[in-house]
Order: structure tokens, then C-alpha cells, then sequence
């Protein structure tokens, strides 16, 4: 009955509905109580300080860690995401910080490593058809599917294990900070295809701590602080509205340092 109960204020058109979702690890709360929505077709953005919660949460949708209370319901039926893999076959793929590519792989075997097509007698031919057909999809600049993963570039990586999550045909994507360590040429690209990943349907979960890159791409942003919600807001949100609720004060530091980069700098009347 309680998950029923916590399910009940969900929005039916929701993909992923998570409904006073809590994770302790020991004494530790990880996460109290946070709500989230998935939509088609749209980009959410997690921001929060670090510790917030924000991996945890992927986690848990991703099936790698339980929570210790709260409910999941995946197109309004309740779930429980017991593993990666029960996360997988319901739709929901994931796409670490790490990326977890064999760099001395090439392309077409790092997009379909452990889903081989004919394990018995690799279909290379199909394999690598198949392969240019998902990266054609996300216009991705590489070079050659044949190409070692070594030779590639941080942003070429990025699109070759967006391209493998993108296999299975998922219908949410989760996107663990996608543009960290990238120059502005490569994160503009990964930008363009985490865009074209939502114009296909699906829904996309970023995690980032750039705000130029979450108002870039976001439909929404969604702000944890200390494990809880702490604020839904839009991308054009003031940047002095999202640093109080990442931090949690009206008036520090950083919200002060936000408000004067906002604001032009007056003329000082006494250079001429």
C-alpha cells in the first residue's frame, strides 16, 4: 500500500516516476524523500554540490544500487530495478563518467561488446552496418568504425558509448557528466547529440556542474542539496536562483560573485 500510495501523485505521462526515494548507507542518508519526473522527449538536468545525491540517484535508476525506500513506477506501472540489467530491459540506459571502453577495441566492438550479433560466428558485415547506422543518426564526425578507440578523441568517445547505449533501443538515457574534460569544440558536439538523443523521444538525465552546458541543453534543472530536492527551475533561471538553492543560502560568497558578473560594470568617474 505505501507504494501504491507514493505513486498516486505521479504524472501519467511521466516515462520514470521516482516518488520519496531514500537512500542510507549505514547511518548515512544518501537521499531523503526526492521526487523525480521523466517526460519524452526532454532534456533534465541534476545540478547540486557535490554530495548532493545527484550519482546516487542515477545510480538507483540505473539499477546499480536499491533504495531503501520509496517508489519507482516506469510508464505508471510500479518497478523495481533490481540490476542494471533489469534496468536495461525495461528501456533505461546509462552512460557512466568513465564511459567503460576497451580502448584497444575498435569502434564497431566497443558499441556492441557482450550484444554480438551471431556470438557463435561474429557478423561483422551486419555488425559494422549497424554501427554506422546509430553513429549516422547522431551525426557523429568519426572517422572510420575501424578506428581503435585509443586513436579517438574525448568527444569521439563520448559518442561511441552514447551509440552503444543507444543498441538496445532505450526509451531513457541517463548521462552521467558527458562533457567533463572536453574542449568547447568537443562538448558543442556532444551538445548537439545529447539534442538529437531527445528529438528521437526519448527522455535524457544529464548530470552536470557546468551551468553553461545545463542551460545549453536543459529543458529542465532540477536542484538537489544534502540528499533532498531542493528546487525545479527553467534554464533561463536566474544564476543567482540556482546557485542559493545548489547551496542553500540567498546570500554567500558564490550567490554575490553571481549577481556581479550579472550585473554591467558602472564607469568608474574618476578615469578618464
Amino acid at each position: 500500500m505505501t507504494q501504491l500510495a507514493d505513486l498516486s501523485a505521479s504524472d501519467p505521462r511521466s516515462l520514470v516516476s521516482l516518488r520519496t526515494i531514500s537512500k542510507n548507507f549505514g547511518a548515512v542518508s544518501a537521499l531523503t524523500e526526492v521526487d523525480l519526473d521523466i517526460f519524452p522527449g526532454e532534456i533534465v538536468a541534476l545540478v547540486g554540490d557535490n554530495g548532493a545525491g545527484k550519482s546516487t540517484l542515477v545510480k538507483i535508476l540505473a539499477g546499480v544500487l536499491q533504495p531503501s525506500s520509496g517508489a519507482i513506477a516506469f510508464d505508471g506501472a510500479p518497478v523495481t530495478l533490481s540490476n542494471p540489467s533489469a534496468a536495461l530491459r525495461l528501456g533505461i540506459a546509462t552512460v557512466f563518467q568513465d564511459l567503460a571502453l576497451c580502448e584497444n577495441l575498435d569502434v564497431v566492438a566497443n558499441i556492441f561488446l557482450g550484444r554480438e550479433l551471431s556470438p557463435l560466428q561474429l557478423d561483422e558485415v551486419a555488425m559494422e552496418v549497424r554501427a554506422w547506422t546509430l553513429l549516422g543518426e547522431l551525426s557523429a564526425r568519426i572517422p572510420s568504425v575501424r578506428e581503435p578507440v585509443a586513436a579517438l578523441s574525448g568527444g569521439q568517445r563520448q559518442t561511441v558509448a552514447i551509440a552503444r547505449s543507444l543498441l538496445m533501443n532505450p526509451r531513457v538515457i541517463l548521462l552521467d557528466e558527458p562533457t567533463a574534460a572536453l574542449g568547447v569544440a568537443q562538448t558543442a558536439e556532444v551538445l548537439n547529440m545529447i539534442e538529437r538523443v531527445r528529438d528521437r523521444g526519448l527522455g535524457v538525465v544529464i548530470i552536470s556542474h557546468n551551468m553553461e552546458v545545463v542551460r545549453a541543453v536543459a529543458d529542465r534543472i532540477v536542484v538537489l542539496r544534502l540528499g533532498r530536492n531542493n528546487g525545479v527551475f527553467p534554464p533561463d533561471a536566474s544564476n543567482h536562483d540556482l546557485v542559493s538553492a545548489i547551496t542553500g543560502a540567498d546570500d554567500n560568497a558564490v550567490s554575490r560573485r553571481a549577481r556581479s558578473v550579472a550585473q554591467p560594470r558602472s564607469l568608474n568617474p574618476g578615469r578618464h
